[in-house]
């Protein structure tokens, strides 16, 4: 029986790990401070801090695991920490990153084997510069932490996942839910820029596939996973009025430029919205070569969709606030454009 270590375990990604790993016949622990969230039921619990020394030996003493599937890392120093402590007794380690960690994100195209951000694995929690549209300090600490993780498990026991934006049950980002909830309230939808442009959005459940294929099979290094780039914002938005069976009209405001100069902010006001050329440009083909698949839209916005209508909530997080333009900005913008089209 493969055994595996959770850090986290209770939130959007962590608890799809769990989920996946217990399907499997795996032991599972979760290692979280019970603050949020909820255990999931069939897994051991060891409750502590992942920034309290003791609460790391006490942990390492439950072990022995074949993987420590890390969701939770955000500050190099503190990762550095945690490494240390389950070293001797992990035999691999996964470490959920992002793509911010590269230079170029979002910026330029991005294969597995751009440059990415130099950061101390000693370094702290600010770390960095928040640039526009990047880098970010939340870039630089995920590269800080990958760079913690290598040092101490060493370069075949290391794997550092890098996935774009992740959509999928439980997200409390609400990316996805707010068009979600947009395209059911029907009528004229504000669809920002060209029907055709690709997206690559991945769903939850198959990075978590990953993260666990990735501790039985002979993997290590990193590995980007993002969606095919074969589906369009088109398809996405046609996935949700699918999901949600509403009469929705999509309004494609095409000229970008435009968009922007109405005061509309890329990313959070129309969500999944974002004029960069490395976007949504970032090859998996490493990841695909050693197995990862990912899912079409359609079935991520109909399940989440579900999901929502189940009354399991997401966890309360203030990103999700940011989130989605207000009706009347969006009318106001509408009616413009559609004057400017005559």
């Amino acid at each position: 029986m493969t055994r595996v270590l959770v850090l986290g375990g209770s939130w959007f990604l962590g608890r799809s790990i769990v989920d996946a790993a217990l399907a499997t016949g795996a032991e599972v622990t979760t290692f979280r401070r019970g603050k949020s969230g909820e255990d999931a039921t069939g897994v051991r619990t060891i409750r502590g801090d992942r920034t309290d020394a003791a609460d790391l030996r006490r942990l390492a003493a439950e072990g022995p695991w074949d993987g420590v599937l890390d969701t939770s890392g955000f500050v190099p120093r503190e990762q550095l920490a945690v490494a240390r402590a389950l070293e001797p007794v992990a035999a691999k380690y996964i470490f959920v990153s992002t793509v911010s960690v590269y230079e170029g994100w979002p910026i330029e195209p991005l294969t597995d084997e751009s440059p990415v951000l130099d950061a101390p694995s000693n370094a702290g929690p600010d770390y960095g510069f928040d640039g526009d549209p990047g880098p970010s300090v939340y870039g630089f600490t995920k590269a800080g932490c990958e760079r913690a993780v290598n040092e101490v498990f060493g370069p075949e026991r290391a794997v550092s996942l890098r996935p774009g934006v992740i959509l999928g049950p439980r997200e409390y980002v609400g990316r996805l839910p707010w068009w979600l909830h947009r395209v059911e309230r029907g009528g004229s939808v504000l669809a920002p820029g060209r029907p055709d442009r690709s997206i690559q959005p991945v769903d939850v459940r198959d990075v978590a596939s990953f993260a666990l294929h990735a501790v039985g099979a002979n993997l290590s290094g990193s590995f980007n996973l993002t969606g095919s780039g074969d589906e369009t914002m088109e398809d996405f938005l046609h996935a949700c009025r699918q999901a949600v069976g509403s009469d929705a009209v999509f309004k494609w405001v095409t000229d970008e430029e435009w968009l922007v100069s109405q005061g509309v902010a890329q990313w959070t006001e129309l969500p999944l919205w974002r004029t960069y050329a490395g976007a949504w440009n970032v090859a998996s083909s490493r990841a695909r070569e050693a197995g990862f698949t990912s899912r079409p839209l359609v079935e991520t916005a109909v399940d989440t969709w579900r999901w929502l209508q189940s009354g399991d909530g997401a966890v309360s997080h203030e990103r999700a606030g940011e989130q989605g333009i207000a009706p009347g900005k969006e009318a106001k913008i509408l009616s413009a454009w559609e004057k400017r089209q005559k």
